[in-house]
């Protein structure tokens, strides 16, 4: 059975609410889950402990079992450090937009074009 520690959605509409649990890959999102690990509360500042909270013994118990966790849950673990972080890279994150290298594009033209006349 592959299993996966993600996040279970609850909450009414435009609130979300999280729990955190140990489910087969299989089940659906929020489906049938094998248990309920912790909780999450996007709508909590950033800096508030009851945003995530998790049972730690157990996650580590379901990581010892070889559950594997979500995108999500992993960064909550890196920022517990119950695991190593992880490198991500996305090339395109720190590019400009096409209008924005257009307007560049347009900009070093007509400083070559203002720096051309000045040689001559």
């Amino acid at each position: 059975m592959a299993m996966k520690i993600r996040l279970a959605r609850a909450g009414s509409k435009k609130r979300p609410f999280y729990r955190i649990v140990a489910a087969d890959s299989r089940m659906p999102r929020d489906g049938r889950f094998i248990e309920k690990l912790g909780t999450y509360n996007p709508l909590l500042p950033k800096d508030s402990e009851d945003r995530v909270k998790m049972n730690m013994e157990r996650v580590q118990y379901w990581l010892d079992q070889g559950a594997q966790p979500s995108d999500r849950i992993s960064r909550f673990l890196e920022a517990a450090g119950v695991i190593a972080k992880k490198e991500r890279a996305n090339p395109n994150k720190g590019t400009p937009g096409k209008k924005a290298q257009e307007r560049a594009a347009e900009k070093a033209e007509k400083a070559a074009a203002a720096a051309a006349p000045s040689e001559e």
